[in-house]
């Protein structure tokens, strides 16, 4: 979910298909200040200062922070390292998660086919059980390419086909994708699900036929599983309801077994972060720098929108992978394995990295995050990197994400665990 940044800086997008492809491969404004109530260890600070250190050096510009947040069966351990004069980012610090969103979402859908209310093999045009209504809407704005073929699993594997209208060019939007250009025209624009969706409709537009062997990053087929969680718990409720209405009821809310006080925004207005937050900062390739702290994310709804804090995130993925959250150990194992062919490391919302286990990646609005929990270890690690370098295009960006995983990687090793796997490339060696 790229967002588009300064008059230059929206002409040059990378579509999100292309780096969650190259990150998979690889695997093969201030903050909250304060004491952090979390363990520290010396060896562990060495190496994330030593990562944010090679990764200013190798861009030639300011990281403002790297941060990591490591859980053992030892303890937790927190450690960041800032550049002179910024504030310090500490666990129960507030960012913009972006693509980990979709965990949540597959987390969702399994709950979902759990207690009986859907089953994530059906296709979405099949009725949701218990009643009439369909799992997408009927009416001619939803008559995707393949609508017939497309199911639920194939939405959460990427491997559904559908086109992507937040990364990807869209016909009559000036050559950015369609979120991009509406952006352009008013960025406090209101999007809506079947907005997104019926530029697939307008234009024909898609990846490929649902169930070949292909994969896809595709932030527009999140969009429709929002959309479906949305219509089979406006079902089950008998009235309406949201995707972020089911996630605080289901999923994270105060009725849940892990209370964590996240946030799934889906208004335009609804912008600003809760005390403390961090902002993101973006080095645009003509050399100005943004910092992104207020952002309209309602074209990001189950595929990038959320935000919390990194002690929210390991606690959420912890519980979840451990069978100790919201879904049965039996469902948890559908999550971690239950992969498409076509791209065996990404199965229902959940991608596995070597060295780092099973979770997500995040891109969004001049944020990099990551969450992953490693059963093999019984360790989990939260990385937040708030800055975005395309200062040399693609390569500095690249830059910036492949230090997120190298400084998962050492921070592991630090503590004594497996960390950087044979050939992982990291800025600075």
């Amino acid at each position: 979910m790229m967002p588009h940044v300064g008059m230059q800086a929206k002409r040059c997008f990378i579509p999100l298909w292309a780096l969650l492809f190259a990150i998979l491969a690889l695997s093969g404004c201030g903050g909250g200040d304060g004491e952090s109530p979390y363990a520290s260890n010396p060896e562990m600070d060495r190496a994330v200062a030593g990562v944010r250190t090679s990764l200013e050096n190798a861009l030639g510009n300011t990281v403002p922070s790297l941060s990591v947040l490591i859980q053992t069966p030892e303890g937790v351990f927190f450690s960041g390292s800032s550049a002179p004069g910024a504030r310090r980012v500490s666990p129960n610090t507030y960012f913009r998660f972006a693509s980990n969103t979709k965990n949540f979402t597959a987390a969702a859908i399994m709950k979902m086919h759990q207690d009986g209310w859907l089953n994530y093999t059906d296709r979405i045009v099949d009725r949701i059980p218990g009643g009439d209504m369909a799992y997408v809407p009927e009416d001619p704005s939803w008559n995707i390419p393949y609508k017939n073929r497309v199911t639920i699993r194939q939405l959460l594997h990427h491997n559904a086909g559908v086109y992507d209208v937040a990364n990807d060019p869209v016909p009559g939007c000036d050559g950015l994708p369609y979120v991009g250009w509406m952006e352009e025209q008013n960025p406090d624009h209101q999007f809506t699900s079947t907005e997104l969706v019926e530029q697939n409709v307008i234009h024909n537009l898609s990846s490929f036929p649902p169930g070949t062997a292909n994969y896809k990053y595709s932030n527009t087929g999140y969009t429709i599983l929002g959309e479906i969680i949305a219509r089979v718990y406006t079902q089950r409720s008998g009235a309406p309801r949201t995707y972020t209405d089911y996630l605080r009821d289901h999923v994270h809310g105060p009725t849940t077994p892990v209370p964590l006080n996240l946030h799934f925004p889906y208004l335009a207005a609804d912008k600003r972060l809760p005390t403390p937050s961090v902002c993101g900062t973006v080095h645009a390739p003509e050399g100005e720098v943004v910092e992104m702290c207020a952002d309209n994310m309602s074209a990001n709804v189950a595929e990038g929108n959320g935000y919390g804090t990194m002690t929210h995130l390991n606690a959420y993925l912890r519980t979840l992978l451990k069978g100790q959250n919201i879904l049965t150990a039996e469902n948890v194992a559908k999550m971690m394995t239950d992969a498409s062919a076509a791209q065996p490391r990404y199965a229902l919302g959940t991608q596995h990295t070597d060295n780092l286990g099973y979770g997500h990646t995040g891109a969004t609005h001049g944020y990099l995050s990551l969450m992953a929990y490693d059963p093999s270890v019984d360790v989990s690690v939260i990385v937040l990197l708030p800055l975005w370098d395309f200062s040399s295009g693609w390569e500095s960006f690249m830059k910036c994400y492949q230090s997120m995983l190298c400084v998962g990687w050492d921070a592991r090793a630090a503590l004594g665990y497996p960390g950087r796997p044979q050939g992982a490339a990291c800025p600075g060696g």
